[in-house]
């Protein structure tokens, strides 16, 4: 066998065995999406848009839809926003896989965070395709003050970004 044989069948051999090990991180983002797109549905089959369903002094169920972003962030732009997350969100899902792909195989906590960012982003990029908006259900409240409603997929990001806050924290430390 030629030299250039057996590089092309070593870079061959290396790209299958990245691929390998990155499917049960893809399989926790399938999972994120299959129990972010489930509980959705559960939530439009059962409450009407805007009911409340109180179940502690402090949480409640809801149906609400937010065509914005983040704390409704641009809900009231008037469509062009659900064009622009939904690029944004493709664009994101792609640059994330393209970083779990480079992953080397002892980075398993990053690729927690990619699989938990993708899963989370996928969700939500969904809703925004099929309906124009996210359908947020769980509602956290003190009193009148009023976190605002979230979802599966929202939990999904914010533990996949905190996560990455705090390995990028320790990886600061570890230089130092």
């Amino acid at each position: 066998m030629s030299d250039a044989s057996q590089q092309s069948s070593a870079d061959n051999s290396s790209a299958n065995i990245k691929l390998h090990q990155h499917w049960g991180w893809l399989g926790l983002s399938f999972l994120v999406l299959v129990l972010d797109r489930w509980t959705k549905y559960v939530v439009v089959s059962e409450l009407a848009y805007g009911d409340r369903i109180q179940v502690l002094p402090f949480f409640a169920w809801v149906r609400w839809h937010n065509p914005g972003a983040a704390f409704s962030f641009l809900a009231d732009a008037g469509g062009w926003q659900r064009w622009f997350f939904i690029v944004l969100g493709v664009g994101f899902c792609i640059y994330i896989l393209r970083e779990m792909r480079r992953l080397r195989p002892g980075e398993k906590m990053l690729a927690c965070v990619y699989a938990l960012i993708l899963g989370g982003a996928l969700g939500n990029l969904w809703g925004r395709m099929v309906n124009g908006y996210v359908v947020d259900f769980i509602l956290v409240h003190y009193q009148d003050y009023i976190f605002p409603a979230f979802n599966v997929a929202d939990s999904a990001l914010f533990c996949g970004v905190g996560l990455w806050i705090v390995l990028i924290f320790r990886e600061y430390r570890a230089e130092e």
